[in-house]
């Protein structure tokens, strides 16, 4: 476990990030975070704030704000994971804070909206649009994020859907845009989720506002689809980071006799998947949805296959930090004789990867861009 010390006006804070890794060297918080504490404090909020916090990475934001009344709402299972974890090692009672999933509703009325800005701008939107009927001129309303994830649509956004907008500015690469309500703007419908036909099938997926992709069928994703394995034997399969559960589904109608498990740490990404096996199967097939971090609530050898097409950025990060937590969970999940099969981009070093856990790789397909690989669990 490796925690490192977050200094601000409301105090010093012990944070770590999830998944743990040895030797950590990224900060559970940014510069946004501190810039947006750091005006908060300034401002002095009453002790009996009514504060909402959106999108708090590691829980950073609620921990250092937990004294008021404070609820954070998050799409993210790792998240509101993170948030209890550094409640604790900061001796800060867990039900200071109130953790909301992104399908639920904050309990308003809200003095302070605190929110970072999601690498994901359909998501800033269903947020907006959820929250705009429970807002007043007199709310405090502030989006914080990094400026290279700032994009000019931000913006165009929160003045389409909230109002008048002012920035500060940048500090350490950092920006707070605040704006005001307006209660004249006509607020559209919410769109989310958003829905096609999932190509050479009739099958309606469901996307909600987190989902990647949500507007159609990703490269990678139908590329996997051409390759996966196909068995009529009683098998137990995980769509492990199913997000909206197309791998699963599929693999469902390839493997008829399978119990297909999905599992994704977004609650949006689960609830499409639900939703989208459900519309295919109704109630003729078993199936299990979980949200939550990787395997790490499986039993040790209890799946036959894994299916996995792993992410490459948790929020605004790069990097293979959940792909590599994602394979070692597979190996402690799978019984012997098992597969994991994934899919990636060809430079990502996936192959050499699962050939030191596993001890051997093999080359399913490939093509310009992707390749599928699959790994044996083989126990002597």
């Amino acid at each position: 476990m490796t925690e490192q010390l977050l200094e601000v006006p409301q105090g010093q804070f012990m944070l770590r990030r999830l998944p743990e890794r040895p030797r950590e060297l990224l900060q559970a918080w940014d510069a946004a975070d501190e810039y947006l504490l750091a005006h908060v404090a300034a401002a002095k909020p009453a002790d009996n704030a009514s504060i909402l916090v959106v999108n708090d990475t590691f829980g950073a934001l609620a921990v250092a704000l937990s004294r008021y009344q404070l609820q954070a709402w998050s799409d993210s299972f790792l998240s509101q994971q993170a948030t209890r974890l550094n409640l604790q090692a900061n001796q800060l009672p867990i039900e200071q804070v109130t953790l909301v999933n992104s399908l639920a509703m904050p309990a308003a009325p809200f003095d302070w909206v605190l929110i970072k800005a999601p690498k994901t701008l359909a998501l800033l939107e269903y947020q907006l649009l959820q929250l705009r009927p429970y807002l007043s001129a007199n709310t405090q309303i502030v989006v914080a994020g990094m400026v290279k994830a700032l994009s000019s649509s931000v913006w165009t956004l929160l003045a389409r859907l909230i109002g008048t907008t002012s920035t500060s500015l940048a500090k350490k690469k950092a920006r707070l845009i605040f704006a005001q309500l307006d209660s004249n703007l006509i607020t559209p419908a919410n769109p989310y989720p958003i829905c096609y036909t999932l190509e050479n099938t009739a099958y309606r997926i469901a996307n909600h506002a987190n989902v990647f992709s949500r507007d159609s069928l990703d490269i990678g994703t139908r590329f996997f689809l051409q390759h996966l394995p196909a068995s009529n034997l009683p098998l137990d399969v995980i769509d492990l980071g199913c997000g909206n559960g197309v791998v699963g589904l599929m693999a469902a109608v390839s493997n008829p006799a399978a119990a297909v498990h999905f599992v994704d740490e977004s609650f949006m990404a689960v609830a499409s998947a639900q939703e989208n096996f459900h519309a295919a199967f109704a109630d003729t097939r078993q199936a299990t949805f979980v949200v939550g971090d990787g395997l790490t609530g499986f039993t040790s050898a209890s799946a036959d296959l894994i299916l996995c097409n792993p992410p490459f950025h948790q929020h605004n990060t790069v990097g293979d930090q959940l792909a590599q937590s994602m394979f070692r969970e597979s190996l402690r999940v799978l019984r012997n004789g098992g597969e994991l099969w994934v899919v990636g981009n060809r430079h990502l070093d996936y192959h050499a990867n699962l050939k030191r856990l596993f001890k051997n790789c093999t080359l399913v397909a490939s093509n310009a861009k992707f390749v599928v690989l699959k790994a044996r669990l083989i126990r002597q």
